[in-house]
């Protein structure tokens, strides 16, 4: 019996090996096999064909398409002198020249966006500003040396001009308040000098102000990457329109930290139209500081909310101190609109037409009081 189970486990063992040897060097003496089971099944794959209109992803690629050509990129540079100091001969005599010659030139980049196919181009002032040198690139190439239209600082923008040799591709504006929270937008620019980019988010916030970026603010903060050198580039709807210029960011590195805000189409038209026809931007004037009403002083001069303004001080020979107005009034008109805060009073007497009287509401003493004031031209202010 021992010697059966000898023989067995031996033949076993054997037709075993044998079996691997030859589905190793010659599988096709097993060919038999593939008539069983375990074959697989061939499977066939259907691919829909999309219709010409269909899209199989989400992409911006047409807004960008459409936007790309209007953006441009901004070099400028400014001859910028050393300090006087550097000039001492004492100085000199231990240090040399070392610190390099007496004037240097101080180079800069930025973005901005035609909007006119005349050469009309929208930026920030903080881009060209000081600059005696203005270039301009085009998306195809081509470059110009560009003139300085005029600028606006309080609200950080300019208009500059390129002559080409033919019509350029201006960027569509967007309808007035056609923006809303969670719009998705594309930010465009030459971010760090690398070249054109196209950057997506949406739409974080509206109405941004009191962020000290300028003196007149109605910021549109997005998440969409702004980096150094997007600054005067557009910022795009999905339908590739113009809804605002990016101007400036929040961070702590330098870098896009997902907080970037620009300036509102609504607000760059204005201005930009008031650059092209004047040179200038003219806006109404009283000569008065003041400071927004907290609850401790919305209280104490029987206020029930703290809406209003309170007049800190009064410019001497200004329009507002001769109409008598004085520090401690509370203004809470102006041309019969309420004013919520001092920002708000800031831009409803700016928004007056200067050389015109407007009437202004005030509390003094706890009593209203109105007051008709002859609006004079806001000054530009110092750089």
């Amino acid at each position: 019996m021992k010697r059966l189970w000898l023989i067995f486990a031996q033949t076993v063992t054997i037709s075993v090996a044998a079996l691997f040897v030859v589905q190793t060097l010659k599988p096709e003496w097993l060919a038999w096999r593939q008539a069983g089971e375990g074959i697989p099944h061939q499977v066939t794959i259907q691919q829909a064909t999309p219709a010409p209109d269909e899209r199989r992803v989400v992409s911006y690629a047409d807004a960008a398409q459409a936007a790309l050509p209007a953006v441009v990129h901004i070099f400028t540079s400014q001859e910028v002198r050393r300090h006087p100091f550097l000039n001492d001969p004492v100085f000199r005599h231990f240090f040399g020249d070392r610190f390099g010659p007496e004037t240097q030139r101080r180079s800069g980049l930025g973005s901005g966006v035609i909007v006119s196919a005349d050469g009309l181009v929208l930026t920030n002032n903080h881009v060209i500003e000081s600059a005696d040198e203005i270039e301009i690139a085009l998306h195809d190439g081509r470059k110009f040396r560009a003139q300085l239209v005029g600028s606006d600082p309080e609200s950080d923008l300019a208009v500059l001009r390129i002559a080409s040799d033919r019509p350029l591709t201006p960027l569509v504006f967007a309808p007035a308040d056609s923006l809303r929270i969670g719009d998705v937008v594309l930010a465009i620019g030459n971010p760090f000098g690398v070249g054109q980019t196209v950057t997506s988010g949406i739409v974080s916030a509206l109405g941004r102000t009191q962020l000290g970026i300028n003196t007149f603010e109605n910021f549109i903060q997005t998440d969409a990457a702004i980096n150094p050198g997007n600054s005067g580039g557009a910022l795009v709807d999905s339908n590739g329109h113009l809804v605002g210029i990016n101007t400036a960011i929040f961070s702590q590195s330098g870098g896009s930290m997902g907080i970037g805000f620009a300036i509102p189409v609504s607000l760059a038209k204005n201005v930009m139209e008031q650059i092209i026809r004047t040179g200038t931007v003219t806006r109404g004037w009283i000569g008065v500081e003041v400071q927004d009403l907290t609850p401790e002083l919305a209280e104490s001069f029987g206020l029930q909310a703290e809406t209003g303004a309170l007049i800190a001080g009064v410019m001497r020979g200004s329009p507002a101190d001769k109409a008598g107005v004085r520090p401690g009034d509370v203004l809470l008109e102006v041309a019969g609109k309420p004013v919520q805060d001092a920002q708000a009073m800031l831009e409803l007497i700016a928004a007056l037409t200067p050389g015109e009287k407007a009437t202004f509401g005030l509390l003094r003493a706890g009593k209203p009081l109105g007051v008709h004031i002859l609006v004079g031209k806001r000054p530009r202010p110092d750089r």
